[in-house]
């Protein structure tokens, strides 16, 4: 980055901080279902993390006090992580954990009021839409303390030799309704940890917290790493009133109003790469792996002009930062080059384009289109479909087209439907690339349409360190990409591949396949990875074998099963809901223990599984993979590198730090977009719109 380019960057940012520091909300709560009695206090929030061998493990233990003089049914709600599948949620009953099953969403219900009305200690777990997991609890006793604890499986994120994670704490303020209920407390009273700990063969240069700087980074080996920082009270006085189960406090307490990010960075000049991690119990047939590749750097930086399209949420929720988008406007369009075009369209309840048609980035567009953004105010509700539609209507198909989107996604006039989206962008050819904004954003609506186009989406947090964000984005806006991608594995039995369609694969991006095999593993698969870059072909081949047994990996399974769920939606978003994909994924996750939009997950006393005909084969499940992380983390770390002898990639994978080349222009568009992302976020507070 130029020191013009540092300059601009740093004035946006300091005015984005001056201007928009204010309390957020947080999620991760229990509250009392009625609303008129005072909120449960937390006594004790703990994290621990482990990133090993391409996924990453988050178990969460809460413990809270109810200070009310009766007992009460409360509501606990975390954010739904990314691309997250929760497949464990313990309640503490008599002072031991009890583990859920996975049960039909309604039949889930039923059981919950029957055990409530006789009154049985009860928790019900299901999904709020895109937005959460919420969990109902009866009886939270009068006076006393209530134990829980859940667990979610992700895939690590990995781009660009840029790993990052994200354990989110920040209600996302796209639910007026929710937002109102959530507005209770949010402080930790007496201990708070983070612990993460990861574990990978491929060295790592450095840690980074950029909202957490008091976190303690250690390397403990070459190949291990933690991160950990806590706040705990150093004395505890009775006071009147209070009790030993809650005791006061002398220490500040911790807020939960802010999410919890974590980069780290590979080491440069590390080879291209296909990991592979297996699990096959001895005896079984059917084995699951995941196998992850990392593509060598072969695709070439964009030079030639191109067309961009901003479409920019102007709705209610804009209050109070418009001016400052449109400054950030002024500072990226100077700097387009003289061959690219551009045009802009902001929307709230209606769509309105302001430069009509694509203009040259000259400095007299450039001035008239400054003052009529000045002239609008923000209002209204968010008519989405009409920003996009509006956006699609110029496109013209001798250029290459972007359309960079600045949103949270939850459009609530207009067209709404995920299935609108689709059908509007599949007629079309344009790349969407999309800021997704907060931790309730709509994103499987931003993430189906950037799908369905092949672009990508960017998740902004106000924690995130936006110079990283921007490298991202940069990283994979200004080369060419990989498209029409299929993976041929022969010599060995595999069925059973997800994803099914791989369409695009920008630079840096890394492609998580998951399948079953089959047999005893004694035969050599045959790998062969096809693409095309800018209409010629490629080819990469390589040789391995699968695991005859592996037994440290169990949660492969839960993963396969999300992430064919994850396709069966796709499908139903596309082609429109049936009841044999709906019957597919409740069968798919009460197999697995997941829960989803069709089933929930259900805690009651050990003796009443029995008398409702539940099974407990997910507490077996959880059994097995506790049993498997305690050998994993007993264990060296492995090296899951599986085509070292025959690599697939000749060239090694894309960092920063070195190469270089593309146009600039990118990187000043998105220093812009990632600048209004933080801000929006930053002010997305109080009436939704």
């Amino acid at each position: 980055m130029n020191n013009l380019l540092i300059k601009i960057f740093s004035k946006s940012l300091l005015v984005s901080l001056a201007l928009f520091s204010q309390i957020s909300l947080a999620s991760g709560l229990l509250t009392p279902s009625d609303g008129s009695l005072p909120a449960l206090d937390i006594n004790e929030h703990h994290v621990n993390v482990v990133i090993e061998d391409g996924f990453v493990v988050t178990r969460i233990e809460q413990v809270f006090y109810n200070p009310n003089d009766i007992d009460l049914e409360a509501i606990y709600s975390f954010p739904l992580p990314k691309e997250a599948s929760l497949g464990e949620f313990a309640y503490w009953i008599d002072g031991q954990p009890i583990t859920g099953e996975v049960v039909e969403k309604h039949k889930a219900e039923q059981i919950y009021q029957q055990e409530k009305q006789a009154g049985r200690d009860v928790a019900l777990s299901e999904k709020d839409s895109y937005k959460s997991f919420d969990t109902k609890v009866y009886p939270i006793r009068a006076k006393q303390q209530v134990r829980i604890q859940l667990t979610y499986l992700q895939v690590a994120e990995v781009e660009t030799s840029i790993g990052r994670y994200t354990y989110p704490m920040e209600e996302g303020g796209v639910d007026e309704l929710k937002t109102a209920f959530w507005n209770y407390q949010d402080k930790v009273k007496h201990k708070f940890s983070f612990n993460l700990v990861f574990r990978s063969s491929y060295p790592v240069e450095e840690f980074r917290l950029p909202k957490h700087s008091q976190a303690l980074v250690q390397q403990i080996s070459a190949d291990e790493w933690t991160v950990s920082f806590s706040s705990e009270e150093t004395t505890a006085i009775i006071e009147e009133g209070s009790t030993a189960n809650n005791p006061v406090a002398t220490v500040p307490a911790f807020s939960l109003d802010q999410d919890i990010v974590v980069y780290w960075r590979l080491k440069s000049g590390l080879p291209g790469s296909i990991d592979l991690v297996s699990y096959k119990q001895p005896g079984k047939e059917r084995g699951t792996f995941m196998m992850t590749v990392t593509p060598g750097e072969d695709l070439s930086p964009i030079t030639q002009g191109r067309d961009f399209i901003f479409v920019l949420d102007y709705s209610g929720s804009m209050q109070g930062k418009y001016q400052s988008m449109v400054e950030g406007v002024r500072q990226g369009l100077h700097k387009l080059n003289d061959q690219d075009r551009f045009q802009v369209v902001i929307f709230s309840s209606h769509a309105q384009q302001l430069t009509n048609g694509y203009v040259q980035a000259t400095r007299e567009n450039v001035l008239h289109l400054m003052q009529k953004l000045e002239q609008q105010q923000p209002g209204n509700s968010t008519n989405l479909y009409n920003g996009m539609e509006m956006a699609l209507k110029s496109l013209d198909s001798d250029r290459p087209s972007a359309i960079v989107l600045v949103t949270d996604g939850v459009t609530n006039v207009g067209k709404t439907e995920k299935k609108a989206f689709i059908k509007m962008l599949e007629k079309v050819d344009v790349r969407l690339f999309t800021f997704v904004m907060g931790n309730s954003a709509n994103r499987p609506l931003l993430a189906g349409m950037t799908k369905i186009s092949n672009g990508f989406a960017i998740d902004v947090s106000n924690s995130d360190d936006i110079v990283g964000q921007l490298m991202q984005a940069t990283a994979k806006l200004g080369y060419e990409a990989f498209h029409d991608l299929d993976i041929e594995i022969s010599g060995v039995k595999v069925k059973d591949m997800t994803p099914k369609n791989i369409n695009t694969l920008y630079r840096g991006q890394q492609l998580v396949v998951f399948g079953h095999y089959y047999g005893d593993g004694d035969g050599e698969a045959e790998v062969t990875i096809k693409g095309k870059v800018s209409g010629d072909k490629n080819r990469y081949h390589t040789r391995f074998n699968f695991a005859q047994e592996s037994e440290l990996h169990p949660e492969l399974e839960r993963l396969w099963a999300f992430a064919t769920i994850q396709n069966i939606q796709d499908k139903m978003d596309y082609l429109g809901t049936d009841k044999d994909s709906e019957q597919a994924i409740t069968d798919l996750a009460i197999e697995y223990g997941l829960v989803t939009d069709y089933t929930s997950m259900l805690v009651m006393r050990e003796e009443q599984f029995s008398a409702h005909g539940i099974d407990r084969q997910n507490q077996q499940r959880v059994a097995k993979e506790h049993a498997a992380r305690a050998k994993r983390t007993s264990a060296p770390v492995r090296n899951n590198h599986i085509d070292k002898n025959t690599p697939a990639f000749n060239k090694s994978r894309p960092s920063f730090g070195g190469g270089g080349g593309g146009s600039t222009t990118p990187w000043i568009l998105f220093v812009l977009l990632l600048t209004i992302a933080q801000r929006a976020l930053k002010t997305k507070r109080g009436k939704v719109c």
